[in-house]
Parts: C-alpha cells; structure tokens; sequence
C-alpha cells in the first residue's frame, strides 16, 4: 500500500468513527428527550408481589387508580409466592423504562431478602426506591380476659407469670413476628412463647374468641372497630405517632417502651438501571396521588399513615435505615438462612 492510499483510509475510518460516535450520542439525547418528555407512551405496570384481598393489594389498587391521573394508564399484576420475592424478583429484572414499577414493602424489601437462601435480588443494589406511600404501625392487643389495661401492666404480668403467655401473630417472619420479638427482647423477656398463624385473620379471630390472649397484628380499621366495640384491647401502636382514626391508643414510646418502633410500610421501586428523568416523573407523580384529600382518607380510616418520604433520595434512607433496624432481630431469632434456629450466630 502507498503512502497517499494509507493516508484516505485512515481519513475515512476516522469519518466512520466521528459518525458511529455522533449517530451514539444522538441516540443518548433522544432517549433522555423521551424519558423526561415522551413517557408514558403506554400501559405501565405495577407489580403487586402478593395475591389479591391482601393488606398490599388493598393499598396497591386505590394507589393505581389515581396514578392514572398523572402516568397514563396503570394496570395491578399480582405476582404473589415465597414471601413477596417471586413479584419482586420479576420487577427487579423488567426493562429498566419505567413501565415496570414494584409495589414494595418490608417483605420485599427486608425480610425476604434476608431470609431467603437462594439470593434472586439485591433490595438496594437492584432497585432505585422512588417513593415510600404510607406506614402502618403494629398494635399490640390482648383479649379482655387477660385483666392488663395498659402496655406496662402487659409487660409486669409477663414477668410475673414466666411461661405462661405465649402471642399470635400473622406467620413466622412477617413483621408482626419481628415486631414482637423486637418487644420481647426490650423488656428482657424471652418466656413469651411465639403462635404463628397463616396471616393476620385467622390470628386477630382466635383472639377475639379467647383461643390466644395475646397478638401483635398490623393495624387496620377492622382491629380498631373489635377495640372500639370491646372484643380486643390494643394497649399500644408501634409507630412513632398515635394512628389518626385511633388517636386514644398510645404509641409504644408514650407507654414506656420509646425504642419499640416497628412499621409495614408500602412504596414504588424501579429497577436500578431506570433513566433519573422517568424515575423523577413517577416520584413527581406519587407526591400528588399522595396528596389528593379523599385517597388520605381512605388510608387514613384503614389505619395507615401517610409517609413523608416522597422523594427517591428521602426513599432510599428510609429502606436502609429499616434494614438496618430488622438484620439484627432477622439474625438474632434465626431466620437468616446462616442461623440455625433458636441460636445466635456466631
């Protein structure tokens, strides 16, 4: 090859390169001109990790219909099995575009991921948290048999009485599980022996027939109706302000336990890899869903609250600060796949 011959060729695949670079970098622009301008062009799903007529699903669906105000068109995909991680895995690997938004909790969030032998997701490194919806306390309730009218009358009779009270709760390794277990280990008292039920229902029923005494189950309208009416007794909330349909019932910190704070919480999450516009759009219109007056009130009368974390950065704090709050009880009653059960690890 002569000099001048290799000269135009290196002419030309310089061309070629300045071209394939400029052809890249007009691809970049319109895909962010289309995430922040453009989107939604169509339906967006929101995965619900849990079969229909649940807590989640409850919250999940009133969430979607007002969405559809600001994002276009929302449909529920209910993905329930294996605690929430079966739905959350499959958001977790969608098209980072936006159009997959995770219906997230605690389950999906904290206990599954610890629990779980077979790693399928990283809550944090997997998912961009874009907004956290609403929290929702625990009550810690007795059947009025059991003569205790306040959460330190609870905690003198247990002492009192080593062995001889057990609590129901909604299953092993929900929160209502590791809220009492977190209460049990404040007040020094491991004697109070652990009733797991197959959800909230079944344990809220026994209690109220007096099968069980004791339960901590997550707060809803239907438990605070059985307290107004007499058939339970909640002696404390676990969150940190009273519930607004129940403002008589202490928190546990009034009561005297001030580090028994313990909450579900529900939120939507992205895959990690969604372009910062299209996660700024949905977090934008999550902060006006969460402000329409009748959608508070409709959370507020089942007993949740309104969280104040609404942007992704306020989000993500709130999930590590509750993960790093559940690891250690997650560890210590031996339901991380590393425990064995019953024995701290080493």
């Amino acid at each position: 090859m002569r000099a001048g011959d290799f000269t135009v060729s290196a002419r030309k695949l310089a061309l070629a390169a300045g071209l394939t670079v400029s052809l890249a970098l007009c691809g970049q622009a319109l895909a962010q001109g289309s995430a922040s301008g453009n989107w939604p062009e169509r339906t967006t799903k929101l995965i619900v990790p849990f079969p229909p007529g649940g807590i989640n699903d409850a919250v999940a669906r009133p969430a979607a219909d007002k969405l559809k105000d600001f994002l276009g068109t929302v449909v529920i995909e209910n993905r329930g099995g294996a605690g929430g991680t079966i739905g959350a895995t499959a958001a977790a690997r969608s098209d980072p575009d936006g159009y997959t938004i995770l219906f997230g909790s605690g389950a999906t969030h904290i206990v599954g991921p610890a629990i779980t032998p077979t790693k399928t997701y990283d809550p944090v490194k997997d998912f961009k948290a874009v907004a956290i919806l609403t929290v929702s306390g625990l009550g810690i309730a007795v059947h009025p048999g059991l003569r205790v009218n306040s959460l330190q009358e609870l905690i003198a009779y247990a002492k009192q009485n080593p062995g001889k009270l057990s609590y129901g709760s909604a299953g092993v390794g929900s929160a209502t599980h590791l809220g009492a277990e977190l209460f049990k280990s404040l007040i020094n008292d491991p004697s109070i022996a652990h009733v797991p039920y197959k959800g909230g229902g079944p344990a809220m029923g026994d209690l109220v027939s007096g099968q069980i005494r004791l339960a901590v189950l997550n707060i809803s309208g239907s438990m605070i109706a059985l307290h107004n009416s007499g058939r339970l007794r909640i002696l404390a909330v676990t969150s940190e302000q009273r519930v607004r349909s129940a403002p008589q019932i202490p928190t546990a910190a009034e009561a005297g336990l001030k580090d028994l704070v313990a909450v579900n919480f529900s939120g939507l999450f992205v895959p990690s890899a969604t372009p910062a516009p299209i996660v700024s759009r949905i977090s934008q219109a999550a902060t006006k869903m969460m402000a329409d007056p009748k959608l508070v009130k409709l959370f507020e009368d089942a007993g949740l609250q309104i969280a104040a974390q609404t942007t992704p950065a306020e989000a993500e704090a709130f999930v590590n600060a509750e993960i790093a709050r559940w690891t250690p009880v997650i560890n210590r009653i031996g339901l991380a796949p590393h425990s064995a059960p019953g024995k701290k690890p080493k």
